[in-house]
């Protein structure tokens, strides 16, 4: 297995599983689409894509987007996205992208990683938890959909 960072050249293959994880998410397949926001997205250094390469084929990818801790006065960043292809799993791909992640955050100088996942989604938390991440029950979050 290997891990790269997405470019405009891997592109394409970022975007398929882009999409394929907007599907997971009940979302309607919209390549188009995908290509058009992950390109805007290199373009502008709005996030940073990491693809996990199994036998030749792009298998999972992870997505972070930065933001700044003012209390913190430091970068962190949300990972956003996390995704293996169905034929890909239980390999320890998901694993890998999340330490990928890790790794250039601390190299970036940030404090933090955060993410949200569903409450009902152990699988996803029993793997952050064996990563080191841990459950902030100081803070509430809200949200309001525009």
């Amino acid at each position: 297995m290997s891990i790269v960072r997405a470019d405009q050249e891997k592109l394409l293959e970022a975007a398929h599983l882009f999409n394929a994880y907007r599907m997971f998410y009940g979302q309607p397949s919209d390549l188009e689409g995908a290509v058009q926001f992950l390109s805007e997205r290199l373009e502008q250094k709005d996030s940073v894509i990491f693809i996990a390469y199994r036998e030749g084929v792009a298998a999972g990818f992870v997505q972070l987007y930065p933001l700044f801790s003012s209390v913190g006065m430091k970068r962190t960043y949300i990972l956003n996205d996390l995704f293996v292809d169905p034929g890909f799993r239980k390999r320890g791909l998901a694993r890998e992208l999340m330490e990928q992640a890790f790794e250039f955050c601390k190299q970036e100088g940030a404090g933090s990683v955060s993410l949200q996942t569903a409450p009902d989604n152990h699988r996803a938390k029993a793997l952050y938890e064996k990563a080191g991440m841990l459950l902030d029950r100081e803070y509430d979050w809200y949200s309001k959909v525009l």
